[in-house]
């Protein structure tokens, strides 16, 4: 069996440590803070806290997607030592970065006809593409070849639940993802809109909840009720924050004490600094493999 590596994106919103253990390189996304680029480096290079700050005291953030010439030199590195390469992608319902792997991988395969390099659609986001990815890389740690860590990943993909919460809807109005004046009488009325991934990896916001209290616990109903195996559920469960730990931790308690089996406790990580370019402080997502996504 040919050696090979699983790669994925900065967008995975998981630490750098846990990366390094399960031996996945990343490919860093760029972001911007009024107009000064930083790599998304999972947050080696500038803290969650003085990042989240700085969007506060008035920031203007922007993104940009990894493109083509990066992914080229990227793969190149494990090419030239010759490692095959399966690379996990970032949703195309969010990003153009898929499109630019597979260029990048099609040009490489002429240079490189010996080696294979693999580009899969995850259709996740946050620490849910970092759940998956995670799960492929165990597999990969334990023997199992690229063809069936890919298939596994294109079987399975979609029973990853992503579900989101933001009690600050000023990023998204900046964003133009809400309208000024569905903003306005959402801080008024102090909504917290509940989201999901849909079956393409675009968010989707599915309830409007007044109030931190009955967000969370609508959350969590959704977690018991489209968790594999109910109570008995012995998977992997992720929660990624920004800037608030203590929402996150309140959502992750729930989950612990329904879930007695959970394999290890739930993993909080940080929503980096592309994806909090566009949520802004005060959202929690929850992650953990369910029922199939089907809308």
């Amino acid at each position: 069996m040919s050696q090979y590596v699983i790669t994925c994106c900065s967008t995975v919103d998981v630490s750098e440590e846990k990366l390094k253990a399960l031996d996945v390189p990343y490919v860093p996304f760029h972001y911007f803070l009024d107009a000064v680029e930083f790599e998304d480096d999972l947050y080696t290079s500038l803290s969650p806290s003085s990042f989240y700050r700085a969007l506060l005291e008035g920031a203007e953030p922007k993104t940009a997607q990894v493109n083509t010439d990066e992914f080229t030199a990227f793969f190149k590195r494990f090419l030239d030592a010759g490692i095959d390469v399966l690379h996990l992608s970032f949703s195309t319902g969010l990003s153009g970065s898929c499109q630019s792997a597979r260029v990048a991988a099609e040009d490489l395969k002429a240079a490189y006809p010996e080696r294979r390099i693999e580009v899969v659609d995850t259709l996740a986001a946050s620490s849910g593409y970092g759940l998956l990815v995670s799960m492929a890389a165990e597999m990969r740690l334990d023997g199992d070849s690229l063809d069936t860590v890919k298939a596994f990943v294109e079987e399975n993909k979609l029973k990853i639940h992503h579900w989101f919460f933001s009690t600050d809807l000023s990023f998204y109005v900046k964003g133009g993802r809400l309208s000024r004046m569905s903003g306005w009488f959402g801080t008024v009325l102090k909504i917290c809109p509940l989201l999901n991934m849909d079956k393409d990896g675009h968010l989707t916001a599915r309830y409007k909840l007044r109030g931190k209290k009955r967000v969370i616990e609508a959350m969590v109903d959704k977690f018991k009720e489209c968790v594999e195996n109910g109570e008995n559920y012995g998977g992997k469960c992720y929660i990624s924050h920004s800037d608030c730990y203590e929402d996150a931790r309140a959502v992750a308690d729930a989950v612990e004490q329904f879930v007695p089996a959970l394999k290890g406790k739930v993993e909080i990580f940080n929503i980096g600094p592309t994806i909090g370019c566009h949520t802004g402080p005060g959202t929690v997502a929850l992650f953990f493999v369910g029922s199939e996504r089907i809308d």
